[in-house]
């Protein structure tokens, strides 16, 4: 879709795409062939740095040498490309070592004690554990017409969460844990806190292969044994400061905001979010990228003002970033998102390909090696791509724009437009349908999405201290937040808003195909009118 800039480190790209190549079968797996596997890799790895080193001590003959130097400088050669090839292909052997390594320990770890027997048995048990996600309600469209937990009264009676295991005793076998299960529970879930531990009765079935928990668990009781911690508790005290200070806002602001904000989106209408689903919106609403890059840019832009050294700017960025993660709690799609985040911003500073495109290769290696169940998350997928569309592909996009359109109108289309064509053909894979006005919606709702995430995170730190000025805050990030509600659900009555598309690889393929040959397209006119402008101009 765009030409690789000149100058475009593209070193570590093999490397990751090693990583993320080793890492999704690696998960489904048994211990010892991914142990294997590493041990060849690494065994590659060493072949091929020898081979690297072997070509660069290769010196031409003396002779060879003095009739070069008489004939001049020498024309580039094959050694050097072959030699960068070999050692390219090294580093990411190198990385697939290690990423497979990382996922041995860790599938051998989330293996021992009883669990993974007792959920291929379907056993009833009792787990103790930490709670490591929100409790969030489940809301069929079904229970949100009937009046569910939807923004509009009444309340889910399941919910679900993620329980970091520590401990499991069923069918007579009692042992220590270090795995994740999904929980699925009544009502009475919505009174246990993030960070509590609990011991919890319930049914196991298997999760699929390759997936991060190693099951589900369908619960029937829950007690907390144990409080949540000082700093969970303080996250909590924030978080339900926000939620408090909205509380008198209109429906769909109170949904919006603490969900920009926080990625609260208990209260969100659900016919609201159908509506930003069909016009490419709901990504507002789940932390990603987008917010940590505000947040950065915020923090960025003050202490630049203030004329804060480079060095304190990075410094309070990374702060706020730290700080953000805890307050949204560091679940893995979390961390990935704070990642790409901080890339995007690295990537909009310093205005170069050439950096950005090293430091998303060095993430997403070090993300891979820290959680190779990543591998397969659909969410990562897509923040890689979108982190790579805009600061490959939306510079080239914006230059071309901005022949026609202002330079900010230019870049404000060209980094939604990037990232749409990107990630649309992942996106079909599992919700096969095309939002036409995806681009258009994210244009007109680009100058909302700071404030209400500001304005919300204002309102959350400020209300466990100074409630009134936290109300204040909500009721001002409730206009942009409007805003946003307006947009979404005009562009979803809009004929066509959501285009059926063809789900799967091959409705995946042909979405690549028409985005392609659509860029083909528009260039191949732009071309033929410059031609025609230069003839024009030429003389008779």
């Amino acid at each position: 879709m765009s030409e690789t800039a000149p100058g475009t480190d593209l070193r570590l790209v093999p490397a990751a795409l090693a990583c993320w190549g080793v890492a999704g079968p690696a998960v489904g797996l048994d211990v010892v062939p991914v142990v294997v596997a590493a041990v060849v890799s690494a065994v590659a790895a060493a072949g091929c740095a020898l081979a690297a080193g072997a070509t660069l001590r290769r010196r031409p003959q003396d002779g060879a040498a003095v009739h070069r130097a008489a004939a001049g400088p020498a024309p580039p050669t094959a050694r050097p490309l072959r030699s960068a090839v070999v050692a390219s292909a090294a580093l990411a052997l190198v990385a697939a070592a290690i990423t497979l390594a990382s996922a041995a320990a860790q599938l051998h770890e989330r293996g021992r004690g009883p669990l993974d027997d007792l959920v291929r048995e379907r056993a009833v048990v009792e787990v103790v554990g930490t709670v490591r996600a929100e409790v969030v309600p489940l809301v069929s469209r079904w229970s949100a017409a009937a009046g569910g937990a939807d923004g509009a009264g009444g309340a889910s009676t399941r919910h679900r969460t993620v329980l970091a295991v520590e401990q499991v005793t069923g069918r007579g076998r009692t042992g220590a844990v270090r795995a994740d299960l999904v929980v699925l529970g009544g009502a009475e879930w919505a009174a246990v806190p993030y960070g509590s531990t609990v011991a919890v009765t319930g049914r196991l079935s298997a999760a699929a292969p390759g997936q991060a928990p190693v099951g589900w668990l369908s619960a029937t009781t829950v007690v907390v044994v144990r409080a949540p911690g000082s700093m969970d508790r303080a996250v909590a005290a924030v978080r339900s400061g926000l939620l408090a200070a909205s509380d008198g806002l209109p429906p769909d602001a109170r949904g919006l905001v603490p969900g920009a904000a926080v990625g609260d989106t208990t209260r969100v209408p659900a016919e609201l979010v159908e509506a930003m689903r069909d016009t490419g919106l709901l990504h507002l609403t789940a932390v990603s990228g987008g917010h940590f890059a505000v947040l950065s840019l915020a923090v960025i832009g003050v202490a630049t003002a203030l004329r804060a050294p480079r060095a304190l700017r990075a410094a309070l960025a990374g702060a706020a970033t730290a700080a953000f993660v805890l307050l949204v709690h560091p679940e893995p799609s979390v961390v990935r998102a704070a990642v790409m985040g901080g890339l995007s911003v690295l990537g909009m500073l310093l205005g170069r390909r050439g950096r950005a495109v090293p430091a998303l290769g060095t993430a997403v290696v070090v993300l891979l090696v820290v959680d190779p169940w990543l591998s397969r998350s659909l969410g990562f997928a897509l923040s890689v791509v979108a982190t790579a569309a805009i600061v490959l592909v939306a510079p080239g996009w914006a230059l071309a724009l901005g022949r026609v359109l202002p330079r900010w109108l230019a870049v404000a289309l060209a980094v939604p437009a990037a990232a749409q064509a990107a990630c649309a053909p992942l996106i079909v894979l599992v919700d096969p349908a095309v939002p036409l006005y995806a681009v258009p919606a994210n244009l007109l709702v680009a100058p909302a999405v700071p404030p209400v995430t500001l304005l919300g995170l204002a309102s959350a730190l400020t209300a466990g201290w100074a409630p009134g000025a936290a109300e204040a805050l909500a009721r001002a990030a409730s206009w942009p937040a409007g805003w946003i509600a307006t947009v979404a659900r005009a562009g979803a009555e809009l004929p066509g808003a959501r285009l059926p598309w063809p789900g799967g690889s091959a409705g995946s393929a042909a979405l690549v195909a028409v985005t392609v040959l659509g860029v083909a397209a528009v260039r191949g006119a732009r071309a033929a009118s410059a031609a025609r402008a230069r003839r024009t101009r030429e003389p008779s």
